[in-house]
């Protein structure tokens, strides 16, 4: 038909003969035509998105996914419920009988017999530092190691090879080892350590604790202060179950973080009903009772081990979280070992601590047999970030 025919006669086709859509001269031309075709249908933008944007979201997501949990925690997890805290009075000059009257206590015709009770690992400085605190007023010191870390890390019996360096308290002392369990394939450090606090228990029953006698429960690096004690084992009435509020610190005193530490307890001892634990297990904390130093070590070995061998191992997510000049860059900044975002429950705290924590030039209230050996400990004190490298 006259429409359907060209100039010369022949057929009409309504696309341009230099269109690379239609040239179908051979495979490989056909091959480049379809993809050129392709490509010209494609916008350059949604290429880019597709081939490099995207995976680079998925990458960064993937590495920031602990930071990105822990920011967005407000939004999955409310605050647990506030302790009623109780003001702590003290003064060096004051009798006892007025500070337990200023708590609303009586106070005793004698004082209590004290235990303190802990799971050692490697901290051989901190433990020095927290007996020589504690000595006066503890009754008896119980402490369990084992040869296994919590992530089932084989380790030393470090406190057995020490134990020289503590005979100041030798007469009071009940020592228990305990062998790991090594179960393989088992993933959860915190059966471990649920493991060696039940061993702790059986350590306390051993030493001779009876009802009414004061237990400390803590981690060796949550330092109860003397006076705390002291105060605790003179007067009556006190609650069954009281936790510590210590200051929180983090490599050493020269980095303040807050005072929201409360994990450390005393409990005034019942047979039977008496458990070891390191979690929350009353609503009553007694303001400003001590110190928490955690990750405060003199070596940078200790750090890196610290990071693989507790609890929350998982945070090291690469590698090179434990070179070691990295473990001592952040140290002397006050910035995060696991480059994590703070663990806290609302926005506003959570960017109030973000970044490195500010220097402390202050070293007040701090145990005295810290400022009593401050060259053997200088490394706790505010100017000697740098550690010694093994």
């Amino acid at each position: 038909m006259w429409w359907m025919m060209g100039e010369n006669g022949g057929h009409y086709c309504s696309k341009k003969s230099d269109d690379l859509c239609g040239t179908q001269e051979s495979d490989r031309g056909f091959g480049i035509s379809r993809l050129c075709c392709i490509l010209r249908g494609v916008d350059l933008k949604s290429v880019l998105f597709l081939l490099v944007i995207m995976p680079m979201c998925v990458l960064g997501v993937y590495i920031n996914a602990l930071k990105i949990s822990y920011f967005l925690r407000p939004l999955w997890e409310s605050p647990p419920k506030p302790f009623h805290e109780i003001p702590h009075y003290h003064h060096e000059n004051a009798s006892m009988e007025s500070l337990c009257k200023l708590h609303g206590w009586r106070t005793r015709e004698y004082p209590r017999r004290v235990y303190d009770a802990v799971l050692f690992s490697t901290e051989v400085e901190l433990l020095t530092i927290r007996w020589k605190e504690l000595y006066p007023y503890v009754t008896q010191f119980v402490l369990l190691e084992s040869n296994s870390t919590f992530t089932g890390l084989p380790k030393p019996l470090v406190f057995a090879g020490h134990r020289d360096e503590f005979k100041f308290i030798e007469p009071r002392l009940t020592y228990g080892s305990i062998g790991g369990r090594f179960k393989k394939g088992e993933k959860n450090p915190f059966y471990e350590e649920a493991y060696q606090r039940i061993a702790l228990d059986q350590l306390l029953r051993i030493a001779g604790i009876t009802d009414d006698d004061l237990l400390i429960m803590s981690d060796v690096d949550e330092i109860p202060s003397r006076h705390t004690i002291n105060l605790l084992r003179w007067c009556d009435d006190i609650p069954q179950i009281l936790h510590l509020r210590l200051k929180n610190y983090l490599y050493s005193f020269e980095f303040p973080v807050d005072d929201k530490s409360w994990r450390a307890s005393v409990h005034r001892y019942q047979t039977g009903k008496t458990r070891y634990a390191h979690y929350r297990q009353s609503d009553v904390i007694l303001a400003d009772s001590g110190w928490h130093c955690s990750f405060c070590f003199r070596r940078i070995s200790e750090f890196v081990f610290k990071m693989k061998a507790y609890s929350h191992y998982d945070r090291v997510r690469f590698a090179h979280y434990l070179n070691p000049k990295r473990v001592q860059r952040v140290i002397c900044s006050g910035s995060d070992l696991f480059d994590m975002i703070p663990e806290e429950y609302t926005f506003k705290d959570i960017i109030g601590k973000m970044g490195p924590i500010p220097h402390s030039y202050s070293a007040v209230h701090l145990p005295a047999y810290l400022l009593e050996n401050a060259e053997r400990y200088k490394f706790l004190l505010p100017g000697n970030c740098l550690r010694d490298e093994e």
